[in-house]
């Protein structure tokens, strides 16, 4: 589930839609969760699927550690990528805002983090990256560890709309990381090794 301060908006021919923050979304606010509403299709379920589904699940999901396809439910599976994004997944089936969002603001993700099958050149938004590469998880995990890991201690301190949505598994880990009980999990524990 998506974060309730945003909407799906027209961005530009180019672009398509994209989720827009309606509310000043601060730093360490987790913004995505993977809730009872989202549905996952094995790698078996996908092939069984005509053609024209497997379309669809390859344009709007992404991958997680397993291989499956996740399809967001709402409008999250319209977030876009950026090579400068403001949210990260994190090994615990949330994603979380790395610096603050204003209002109007796109969420965006940087696919390299998504599993993606096949590399894809990005907008050019004045980085040294300018490919989306399968690998790019694998590359890029520490400076994105880095990031979640600068935000991560402030889930607590602020409000968390989708905090209800966290399973218990979740909020205990969340818990076990804050108390340093527990290290902070990797990104790329997400990371799905393609045969």
């Amino acid at each position: 589930m998506i974060h309730p301060h945003t909407e799906l908006r027209f961005i530009s021919d180019q672009i398509g839609h994209g989720v827009v923050a309606t509310k000043f979304i601060p730093a360490g606010t987790i913004t995505w969760v993977l809730d009872k509403l989202d549905r996952t299709f094995t790698i078996e379920d996908f092939q069984k699927l005509d053609k024209l589904y497997q379309d669809i699940l390859e344009f709007y999901t992404y991958r997680n550690s397993k291989g499956n396809y996740v399809l967001c439910w709402d409008h999250g599976r319209f977030v876009n990528h950026s090579f400068k994004s403001n949210c990260l997944s994190t090994a615990y089936d949330f994603e979380i805002a790395i610096r603050d969002i204003q209002p109007g603001e796109q969420l965006t993700d940087d696919y390299g983090y998504l599993n993606i099958e096949t590399p894809f050149r990005a907008a050019d938004e004045g980085t040294k990256r300018k490919t989306v590469y399968p690998d790019d998880l694998k590359n890029y995990h520490k400076v994105w560890d880095k990031k979640i890991a600068a935000v991560f201690p402030k889930i607590r301190e602020l409000n968390q709309p989708l905090a209800n949505i966290l399973t218990e598994a979740t909020q205990k880990q969340i818990d076990a990381v804050l108390s340093g009980a527990k290290p902070l999990a990797s990104i790329l524990e997400i990371y799905y090794p393609k045969k």
